[in-house]
């Protein structure tokens, strides 16, 4: 997948930094909590200086939606 913010190719999985995703201390969040994101975008939601907290959570949740649905349209993931 591309980069589910910019569009950019050679995403990373980003975790959704949450404990109401199941984040914990040394621990990530649940496998399904995640968005494809460049090495970019994925530092700028994880600890960019230019977005509030409430942005990062914003930024990281659409990108999630964005990533789920394009695995949902591609046949990758399918509902059960």
């Amino acid at each position: 997948l591309p980069c589910q913010r910019c569009g950019k190719h050679g995403v990373q999985v980003a975790h959704s930094n949450s404990q109401a995703d199941g984040k914990g201390m040394g621990i990530k969040a649940w496998p399904w909590k995640v968005a494809a994101l460049c090495p970019s975008c994925h530092t700028e939601i994880d600890s960019g200086k230019n977005l509030s907290k409430l942005e990062r959570r914003e930024a990281w949740l659409e990108a999630h939606i964005k990533t789920l649905s394009e695995l949902f349209a591609r046949g990758l993931i399918r509902p059960v």
